[in-house]
């Protein structure tokens, strides 16, 4: 079984949306309630990716990973959302929830670190939120420490914390 990375195109972007919603639920649930994952849909999520990513083309970068041909991950990076012109951002990185535990965001964040060291950002940052033990091991498990800084994240009806990570590049 063969895992390829590639650049996403526009006409991937639906696609995205729907991985995208899979692997919020299955990440989320266990400390989400119902009805914060209710909304929203695959479909929305696409029709996000689509706006956003026209928005963002030309300064962000989403990379697909295709595992023999099939959608099963995704990355996004982009500048640091607090303007350093030094810091580069990871939006996120996404799995379908039958690829986890399988390397796939492991090979999706050592291809978006060396994205933006090509960039010339000398530093990384993102945002999990901190209550997703699971992603804050792996994201720690890359060379990621927590900054101390926080913020909230609206889930439908709810508001979840999220820490901020950072790490050299």
């Amino acid at each position: 079984m063969t895992l390829t990375l590639r650049p996403a195109t526009v006409d991937d972007l639906m696609a995205v949306g729907a991985l995208h919603r899979r692997s919020r639920v299955a990440a989320y649930s266990s400390f989400l309630p119902a009805e914060a994952l209710a909304d929203p849909s695959a479909e929305a999520m696409g029709r996000y990716w689509v706006e956003r990513f026209g928005w963002e083309r030309d300064d962000h970068r989403m990379t697909l990973a295709e595992r023999d041909g099939r959608l099963v991950g995704f990355s996004y990076l982009g500048p640091d959302d607090e303007g350093d012109p030094a810091t580069g951002l990871l939006n996120a990185i996404h799995l379908d929830p039958d690829e986890r535990g399988r390397g796939t965001g492991r090979e999706l964040m050592v291809d978006a670190l060396d994205a933006m060291r090509s960039r010339g950002w000398s530093r990384a940052v993102l945002w999990v939120l901190a209550q997703n033990l699971d992603a804050r091991r792996f994201y720690e498990r890359g060379g990621w420490t927590p900054e101390g800084t926080r913020r909230d994240e609206h889930f439908g009806p709810i508001v979840v914390p999220q820490v901020r990570y950072a790490r050299p590049l």
